[in-house]
Formats: C-alpha cells, sequence, structure tokens
C-alpha cells in the first residue's frame, strides 16, 4: 500500500505544488485549506505522515497539531514562516516532528519525507522478538511500544527514535549531532535544539524512570543498566 500523506495549507500553488512533487513519487496525497477540514481529513484517513502550515484560517496549525497530538503519533512536518523561530519552538514543544522554513524547496520536502517513511518502516521490519529490558524501562523496537514499570507510554515516533537510539548505546555520550543524524537523517538542516526539545518530551513522559543525562557541553547519555536475561 503507498504511504498516506496529507497536505494542509491555505495556498492553493502549495498545495498544487507539493501534490506534482509527492503524487509521482507514489504517494496517495490528500489536501486541505483550512485546519478544520484538515483535522477532519487526518481524523478519518489516518495518514502516515503530515505535511502542516502554521498559519491556517480557522484552526491554526498550532491548535490543529495540539488537538491531534491527543489522539495520535503520526509525523508530522510543520511549515513555518520565514523568520518566526518562536512558532518553531511552540510547534516543535507541542509535537511536531520536523518542520521547513518558507520558502522552501519542494525537492527537500520529498527528501524529509522519504527519510522519514524509511526511518518509520525500517522499525516495522525489526523481528517481533527485539525487545530491550532495563531495569525500569521496555522497549520493543519493532512495535515503537515502550513500558515504564509495567505501564505503557505513548511516545512520538521521533520520541521513541530518540529513546531507542540511546537505549542500543547504553553508557556511551551521544552527540547532538550524532543523534541529529540517526533519527532526521543526514538531509536534516534545521536546529540542532530539536533534540533537546524532543527529549525533554521524553523525560516529561517517562517521568524519574527516563535513564536519560545531559552530558554539559557534548550531548547525552542512556545509564540505566539492563536487566539480566
Amino acid at each position: 500500500m503507498p504511504a498516506k500523506i496529507l497536505v494542509i495549507d491555505d495556498e492553493q500553488s502549495i498545495l498544487n505544488l507539493v501534490t506534482a512533487y509527492l503524487r509521482p513519487e507514489g504517494y496517495q496525497v490528500a489536501v486541505a485549506l483550512d485546519g478544520r477540514s484538515g483535522l477532519q481529513i487526518a481524523q478519518t484517513l489516518k495518514p502516515d505522515l503530515i505535511v502542516l502550515d502554521i498559519m491556517l484560517p480557522g484552526l491554526d496549525g498550532l491548535e490543529l497539531l495540539t488537538r491531534l497530538r491527543r489522539e495520535s503519533n503520526v509525523y508530522v512536518i510543520l511549515l513555518t514562516a520565514k523568520n518566526e523561530e518562536t512558532d518553531k519552538i511552540v510547534g516543535l514543544a507541542v509535537g511536531a516532528d520536523d518542520y521547513l522554513t518558507k520558502p522552501f524547496s519542494p525537492r527537500e520536502l520529498v527528501a524529509r519525507i522519504k527519510a522519514a517513511l524509511r526511518r518509520l518502516q525500517s522499525g516495522s521490519d525489526l523481528p517481533d522478538s527485539h525487545i530491550l529490558h532495563f531495569e525500569h524501562l521496555r522497549l520493543d523496537t519493532a512495535a515503537h511500544r515502550v513500558w515504564v514499570n509495567g505501564q505503557e507510554v505513548e511516545l512520538t515516533s521521533t520520541e521513541f527514535d530518540l529513546l531507542k537510539t540511546l537505549a542500543l548505546h547504553p553508557g556511551m555520550v551521544l552527540s547532538r549531532e550524532q543523534l541529529l543524524e540517526q533519527v532526521w537523517g543526514q538531509n536534516f538542516f534545521g536546529e540542532i535544539r530539536v533534540v533537546d526539545v524532543h527529549l525533554g518530551h521524553v523525560r516529561q513522559k517517562l517521568g524519574v524512570h527516563h535513564g536519560i543525562v545531559t552530558v554539559r557541553g557534548v550531548g547525552y547519555r542512556f545509564t540505566m543498566p539492563k536487566e539480566r536475561e
């Protein structure tokens, strides 16, 4: 089945441009010109990835994303205005996985989408038994699920991939640049602070048993000991 992509933007020219680049790649593309219809389509279509503009009539992109995150962990690429740094940070804080600044290259957007979908698909290709056991955490890298002391916790795909990357290298310090390359791919040219924002979400959701330590000036380390088999 082709991946389903929803593009939400109030400029018809952008919808036409993005659609023209995505459909030849084999993707199923749906579009919406405003936030309310975009949210309805997202709830019905259950897309694999959403491209979301912040400045939307009726229901803006940040409020749409906030509502969407209450019920879905779908991968979201946010489109932001050129100089609106606050929008980028707020967008990441409410759950965006990635962002692009307008005006953007449609080829770069396609590359970001391909990288994200490959990463999402690669998790489903792992064996069902690929479970990581730690003192308080259990990660199922095939199903993208995590439990804290037996209680399942919902993470977005980006949050899970950051946690998994650290957990696969316990005790090792990984720089922000290494985490960016592992999780977002080599073609990511956004702000390095996206790592800090998403790991902040992971810590908040997992509570005191997140096992993630900040190594000042270097990066992050996962410190939770593995359980004995």
